[in-house]
């Protein structure tokens, strides 16, 4: 399973066009890449690519199955990802759940929309523990300018339904896209 992640995120890397990233300021994302920039051996155009790109599309793999999150300016990308994804070997079933947004709204919320989505994740992460009854290491979410994909296994209909209904009471969560399967313990 390590092997399909890394090959989903190699391929995405390597052969996803690269758009300037626009949003996404984190001061802290920032220092972490100028430390890695320093001692890694890449150039500063494969740094500025892989940036572009991580900044751009998440893929997220449980029993390889792959859900694709984050935002593009074009359709085009959108289905490039996920052709590059669909020829990886051994992915299951492919959700592509990436959001086209044109450039101007992109600009308009950018530095607010990291914001938002990283307090999002973290509150989906506080209230999954907190939640009794909701296994939350069976599930994978992403927050997209605000629109939370939901991702991974319920053990039960009602785990499901509890773990989208604890997402969509989070004040700032504008929708919610389930994506969960069930499947009991067998």
């Amino acid at each position: 399973m390590l092997k399909t992640v890394y090959l989903i995120a190699a391929t995405l890397m390597i052969l996803l066009p690269t758009v300037p990233a626009q949003a996404q300021f984190n001061p802290l994302s920032i220092l972490k890449g100028a430390v890695e920039a320093a001692v890694e051996d890449r150039s500063a155009t494969d740094i500025k690519t892989d940036l572009a790109i991580k900044t751009e599309i998440n893929a997220d793999v449980y029993e390889q199955d792959v859900m694709l999150t984050g935002a593009v300016e074009n359709a085009a990308a959108k289905t490039k990802a996920e052709m590059l994804v669909g020829r990886i070997k051994g992915v299951k079933r492919l959700h592509n759940l990436i959001m086209v947004i044109k450039p101007v709204d992109k600009k308009k919320g950018a530095v607010e929309g990291f914001v938002d989505d990283t307090v999002i994740d973290q509150k989906i992460n506080a209230l999954l523990l907190d939640g009794s009854g909701v296994n939350v290491t069976n599930f994978r979410w992403r927050s997209v300018q605000g629109h939370v994909f939901l991702f991974g296994r319920a053990l039960s209909a009602s785990e499901k339904t509890k773990a989208a209904g604890i997402v969509k009471g989070i004040k700032t969560v504008l929708s919610v896209t389930d994506r969960v399967k069930v499947r009991p313990r067998g």
